[in-house]
């Protein structure tokens, strides 16, 4: 006699957790960009933009009194290409950069920056590697390894060497890859400078990022008594932030308890 087949295992579905947020109007939304909005992509030239997402920001920016800000570590001139002027406020580069306007200019932080050496090397390290890719900014350089994932020790270990001894510079893991930035620029210090400023100041912060590079804009969160979420664990992904954003869009307010 043949036994039934056993049951096929079924993935349990996670549960995101409440979380207490100010109402919109007392609110300061600011936002991660890769990972966070948008999706992550083979090399951070191949991200897109979904239409609706840009629909979603330019209304809640208006809801929000103009309190919505992206905080990346990409420079602004990327963001602003990839957003256009669906966000006014945004912060680059770790908060390195800050254009408070469209069509402002940067205010930028007096932060150290490596030696043509130091970006000579780090081409060279990424060259060395095939599939590791190379991305200089003003104040520091990332390599990338989401092509080729059995890279990352080999080129942490690279990177460590570079910056041993350094006291104006550190290494530090982001999403597939090691990024050199110098001490002093962090989301964190972004999202403080941010919230002395109009429109922000006065506002409860809410920072939603989905890396190890945005847990100081968390955590600056909630030291100025506002919020830190985490993408995974409130969202889920990308995908839902922008259904959340789309909804309170929509609805003109999001709920209280935190994300559905």
């Amino acid at each position: 006699m043949a036994h039934p087949a056993p049951p096929v295992p079924i993935s349990p579905v996670p549960v995101l957790a409440p979380l207490a947020l100010p109402p919109i109007t007392h609110a300061a939304l600011l936002l991660d960009l890769d990972g966070t909005l948008l999706d992550i992509a083979p090399t951070p030239d191949a991200v897109v933009v979904p239409p609706e997402l840009t629909a979603s920001l330019r209304v809640l920016r208006i809801r929000l009194g103009g309190a919505l800000a992206v905080v990346s570590g990409r420079p602004v001139e990327q963001v602003e290409a990839l957003l256009g002027d669906a966000v006014e406020v945004i912060a680059g580069e770790h908060g390195g950069a800050i254009r408070h306007a469209s069509g402002e200019a940067l205010d930028r932080f007096e932060l150290p920056r490596p030696s043509e050496a130091w970006f000579a090397a780090g081409a060279r390290i990424a060259a060395a590697h095939p599939g590791a890719l190379f991305e200089r900014k003003a104040n520091g350089f990332v390599l990338h390894y989401r092509a080729v994932p059995e890279l990352g020790p080999v080129l942490r270990e690279a990177m460590v060497a570079l910056v041993d001894g350094s006291d104006r510079f550190v290494m530090v893991p982001a999403r597939m890859a090691w990024e050199l930035r110098p001490h002093g620029a962090d989301k964190g210090t972004a999202v403080e400078a941010l919230m002395r400023c109009v429109p922000f100041a006065g506002r409860v912060p809410v920072f939603i990022g989905d890396d190890v590079t945005d847990e100081d804009g968390m955590a600056a969160a909630r030291r100025l008594g506002g919020v830190g979420l985490r993408v995974a664990d409130a969202f889920g992904s990308a995908a839902g932030v922008r259904s959340w954003l789309r909804a309170a869009a929509v609805g003109g307010e999001w709920d209280p308890r935190g994300p559905a």
